[in-house]
């Protein structure tokens, strides 16, 4: 269970998958190490034992060097001498035979990253690491999002969203925040993951780090997690065994996607010519967060894509599939936030909405919100604010033309007054001459 408030909660690298001491604790073959080792080799031409484990991720100390003495007992490769003694400093060279084979499994698979983990071995971290995310409390929120004007009643509905870590479908008119508000909710889930290099599951490699959604971190200058709220303290790397580097420890993952998403993208990615998967989106996110921008506008139509998310929402796992046909599981354990101009009602049936345990609807500012908004607008712009200025605005523009407020409309209308100045060559001020000139720049009126 997680421990509510987040205190004196455990470091992410009391989890850390321990380095393996053979080659069976690393979860793969010997026949899937020689390859990948010999890959090496054929592209780089010339390698040490050391230099070897070190692509792989694995120790050399009875990993590597047992894939090494199976090579070389087969004549894959020879030695060409080496700077230290012993097996990890000798360098290593293919031969006509070992050129042979390299190229037989560079027809496989021309995977040449960190060794993969195994699936059970994934699947076993990921479920463990999300029961590490802290509980939010209202106090988190209000500093948190102290930068946006929001409805009072905002965070009574939101925190327990977030604490879910499950589904939230936030809707409502555009232009008020819908998205600021999704990327400020993955700021706030704080905190750190191990996220493997790849996966393997029956000798196919799926590619799963990526330096886009996966911020990987220096444990040189990493803080602890706080053992009271807002206290902060460095720690040095632990000591003793490192844990297993065909993992990298990253800040937690905030992957969105909006109208390139396609049933396509929601399942293993193949390349034909590479020989091996790239993860999908959700799998990416793992531990993280998956935001679902302008849910509705994607080239796919929404009932078939919510069709797609209706197991992993409720089991909290995903099915994928092989090229080779093979179906298998694999966890679904991440924040989803589904964000919408539209009408949930119209995009989705009951079914589905019941399967998102929160539906929040981002609403219109009010008038007193408005002018919070705008206030914050004039200052960070350097303008001073204007009581009459900001009634000339309701009256003329939003009460004679029936048009909406948004909670975006401050914002643009005091950067298109300032482009206005700019150009002018005069001060930045609320003029009525300055007002319109934005104003009919900006909106569109019949």
């Amino acid at each position: 269970m997680r421990n509510p408030f987040g205190l004196d909660r455990p470091d992410i690298l009391d989890l850390a998958p321990p380095q393996p001491r053979n080659v069976d604790e690393t979860g793969l073959t010997l026949g899937f190490l020689t390859d990948l080792s010999i890959k090496f080799l054929y592209y780089a031409g010339v390698m040490s034992g050391v230099q070897i484990a070190d692509e792989l991720g694995l120790p050399f100390t009875g990993v590597v060097e047992e894939v090494i003495h199976f090579i070389a007992e087969e004549r894959l490769v020879e030695m060409k001498g080496g700077k230290g003694f012993g097996r990890a400093s000798f360098s290593y060279t293919l031969t006509e035979r070992g050129r042979e084979v390299a190229r037989e499994a560079v027809r496989r698979s021309s995977y040449t990253g960190k060794a993969p983990v195994p699936l059970e071995q994934y699947s076993s971290l990921i479920r463990l690491q999300m029961q590490d995310i802290p509980f939010i409390t209202k106090d988190d929120l209000i500093r948190h999002f102290k930068g946006l004007v929001l409805p009072d009643d905002f965070f009574e509905r939101i925190g327990p969203a977030v604490n879910s870590s499950r589904s939230l479908f936030l809707y409502g008119p555009p232009g008020n925040g819908k998205t600021t508000v999704a990327e400020m909710i993955a700021d706030l889930l704080a905190g750190e993951v191990f996220v493997p290099h790849a996966i393997e599951i029956d000798s196919q490699v799926i590619k799963v780090f990526d330096p886009l959604n996966h911020k990987p971190i220096d444990l040189d200058r990493r803080v602890q997690p706080p053992p009271m709220r807002g206290i902060k303290t460095p720690v040095k790397r632990k000591a003793g065994p490192e844990f297993d580097r065909r993992w990298m420890l990253s800040k937690r993952p905030s992957v969105m996607v909006g109208g390139e998403l396609t049933l396509e993208t929601l399942d293993l990615i193949y390349n034909p010519n590479t020989q091996f998967y790239e993860a999908p989106f959700q799998i990416k996110a793992n531990g993280g967060m998956l935001l679902i921008d302008d849910f509705g506008r994607q080239r796919v139509h929404p009932t078939d894509l919510l069709n797609r998310w209706i197991v992993p929402l409720e089991k909290h796992i995903d099915f994928l599939t092989l090229h080779t046909g093979k179906k298998f599981e694999i966890p679904f354990d991440q924040l989803i936030i589904f964000a919408t101009n539209l009408d949930p009602k119209e995009l989705v049936d009951e079914a589905f909405l019941r399967r998102i345990k929160y539906k929040i609807e981002v609403t219109n500012p009010t008038e007193r919100e408005y002018k919070e908004i705008f206030k914050g607008a004039c200052v960070a712009k350097g303008i001073r604010y204007s009581e009459d200025a900001l009634r000339y605005i309701f009256d003329t523009y939003y009460r004679k033309n029936d048009m909406e407020m948004r909670s975006c409309h401050p914002r643009d209308i005091i950067s298109l007054l300032g482009d206005v100045a700019r150009f002018r060559s005069v001060k930045a001020q609320l003029t009525k001459d300055l007002i319109d000139q934005a104003c009919e720049s900006f909106f569109v009126t019949m």
